[in-house]
């Protein structure tokens, strides 16, 4: 069930709309703990001087800004409270914009919007107002003492908030070494290609068919050193050498785009082949199963002859006695 961050408000306008934001994520990341390997004991940390290599306590550690190389600016609680922005336990909306429009590297942490019973007509508008009109709302929301840009949208019957990040946090696209359009213009048979290969590639989204494989695969790595009493057993590296680059290759895009449709023409061929030896299998038992009834039926039949057998004896028998 998902955890209560904090209960607070949506503020729409004049309208406050009551509500409790619900962590919507959670992390499947392994605890690993740091270990000395002569004896297995965990390792800890201490906080050193630099210069003089001693251990200080706590009391001693301040926070300082690096404005230059080794200056620095020294700052005190007071200062990050006076810094600080009120936490005032609100969705504040500022604006409403086209969900489309909000490219996807803004988004950070997703969090449930779910009302109170006093909330509960507000949120059921509000929400029927995004969906309807295909906006997502984008608000400002403190969360662990901190500001944070958010947007608000309509999924399924729930409302989603999705904190953001601000524009200077957002490296820009235009730092990046893209291909020309004209230099590397795909011919008109390429799309064709490319698009059938996207439509045969084409499914409904169903995020339950994927896994994070290697933390699975860890885990099996772990539970088997246990079920083998090999705790403490550390596995030898193996031969991890690069292989080494051959250079760029000229790519006959259409070749590959040939080879990749025709493998995925031959997917319904094998589930054809399947069905067909599953009929198959079935037919066999089938036969399997009537010939064991006929073999069943044998001992009866058997019985029944060796009867009629006995019965003419006995017949014969009576003629010679009254003979």
């Amino acid at each position: 069930m998902s955890r209560v961050i904090w209960k607070g408000a949506i503020s729409f306008g004049l309208v406050n709309i009551p509500v409790s934001l619900k962590a919507a994520s959670r992390s499947s990341t392994l605890d690993l703990d740091m270990l000395d390997k002569r004896d297995m004991a965990p390792v800890g940390y201490q906080r050193i001087n630099k210069h003089t290599g001693k251990v200080i306590e706590n009391t001693q550690i301040v926070k300082g800004y690096a404005y230059e190389k080794d200056e620095y600016v020294v700052l005190s609680d007071e200062d990050f409270r006076q810094a600080n922005v009120e936490a005032t336990q609100t969705v504040d909306i500022v604006s409403f914009v086209d969900a489309g429009a909000i490219p996807p590297y803004y988004f950070e942490t997703p969090y449930y919007l779910e009302p109170d019973k006093r909330g509960e007509r507000g949120y059921a508008l509000l929400h029927e107002t995004m969906r309807k009109t295909g906006r997502a709302a984008i608000a400002l929301v403190v969360l662990r003492n901190r500001q944070h840009l958010a947007a608000l949208l309509p999924l399924g019957k729930a409302l989603v908030l999705n904190t953001m990040r601000f524009a200077d946090e957002v490296l820009p696209i235009e730092d990046l070494k893209l291909p020309a359009a004209r230099k590397h213009a795909a011919s008109a048979r390429e799309v064709q290609m490319a698009t059938k290969l996207v439509e045969d590639m084409s499914e409904d989204w169903k995020p339950e068919q994927f896994h994070d494989t290697y933390r699975e695969d860890l885990l099996a790595v772990i539970h088997a050193k246990i079920k083998a009493g090999k705790t403490h057993l550390l596995t030898p590296a193996g031969d991890d050498t690069p292989t080494p680059s051959k250079g760029a290759k000229v790519i006959d895009m259409m070749a590959l785009l040939k080879q990749s449709i025709g493998q995925r023409d031959k997917a319904p061929a094998r589930k054809s082949a399947r069905k067909a030896v599953a009929k198959k299998a079935a037919t066999k038992k089938a036969a399997t199963k009537g010939a064991a009834t006929k073999e069943t039926a044998k001992p009866g039949a058997r019985k029944k002859t060796a009867t009629a057998k006995k019965s003419k004896t006995a017949k014969t028998a009576t003629r010679k006695k009254a003979a």
